[in-house]
């Protein structure tokens, strides 16, 4: 049984060694990891899945930015520990946190990600938003969490501090 649960502050270094073994070295010099720096995660939408001894399994995090001046969220990372891949783990996170951010009141959410992957979760191709260089523009992915949120939002995505 996995247990979704929000992230608090003394879980963080645990969160960091999950990320550290999915992702390749030199993540963080990703445009997207510029948007994060001294800005902290989103409370209550970065969450964590632990299986029943309490074994960290999955995390995703949320960050908010601004395109074009519109406050949205800035969804990732989002990681599955190796040996718990392929159970579902890191999409019961994503839609869980989708839901929770909606419920909170959020009105887009945006990524860089796998179009095909991300597609199955309502993330379509976001025209006119520049993340920062270097991002391969098709990779920039967004989900109205209200409707025609995104509708006329463009410009570069900038941190929000």
């Amino acid at each position: 049984m996995i247990e979704l649960t929000a992230e608090t502050a003394n879980e963080s270094w645990e969160v960091e060694n999950l990320y550290d073994l999915c992702f390749a070295p030199g993540r963080e010099g990703l445009s997207s990891y510029r948007l994060r720096e001294g800005v902290l995660p989103v409370a209550g939408l970065s969450m964590l899945a632990r299986d029943e001894a309490g074994i960290l399994a999955a995390a995703i995090r949320y960050w908010p930015v601004r395109v074009g001046g519109h406050l949205a969220l800035l969804l990732g990372p989002v990681a599955v520990h190796p040996t718990r891949q392929g159970e579902g783990i890191g999409g019961r996170l994503i839609r869980e946190s989708l839901q929770a951010a909606q419920e909170l009141g959020w009105h887009r959410v945006m990524l860089v990600g796998d179009a095909p992957y991300y597609a199955r979760f309502g993330f379509v191709p976001l025209l006119g938003v520049e993340m920062p260089p270097p991002t391969n523009p098709e990779r920039v992915l967004g989900q109205a969490l209200q409707a025609g949120a995104w509708d006329g939002v463009t410009g570069k995505v900038r941190r929000s501090a």
